[in-house]
């Protein structure tokens, strides 16, 4: 079985290559996709709709175009990874959550523990929550065991 995994949340560090590198080490077949990590692409994603002078609708044709993308992915995933970092708040990631629970979609969040309280209803509604990528990818190689 392949498995379609979905990588959300925080971009400023390697958590995303160190799952595919640890999935990859251990040939689980996962297909990974994601929103788009280049920050500076994210936010102009709707500038292809016209040129904004309000950072507010530049945001909101940006939010809308990068939805597109998000909700198909989201969709037809069989499971989500979400990442929240310490440095960042990830809004997004919480809204992608949410979108998982809603939907019945499976997800595991992935976050350090001083961020536990403030993350206690998105992780109420996870299947896991991890503190490490090796952690996330023993997750994942349980789910395509033969066992």
């Amino acid at each position: 079985m392949d498995l379609n995994v979905y990588l959300s949340g925080e971009i400023h560090t390697d958590w995303r290559q160190q799952l595919k590198a640890g999935c990859e080490a251990h040939n689980l077949p996962i297909v990974f996709t994601s929103a788009v990590t280049n920050h500076e692409a994210s936010d102009s994603a709707g500038d292809v709709l016209g040129k904004e002078n309000d950072n507010f609708w530049r945001d909101h044709k940006s939010a809308k175009v990068n939805a597109i993308r998000t909700k198909t992915l989201i969709e037809n995933c069989d499971v989500a990874v979400v990442r929240f970092g310490n440095q960042y708040k990830q809004w997004n990631a919480a809204f992608d959550a949410g979108y998982c629970a809603a939907m019945g979609t499976p997800y595991i969040t992935l976050h350090d523990e001083d961020i536990v309280h403030p993350l206690k209803e998105v992780d109420a509604a996870a299947m896991a929550w991890a503190t490490t990528p090796e952690q996330v990818i023993e997750i994942l190689k349980y789910v395509l065991s033969n066992a």
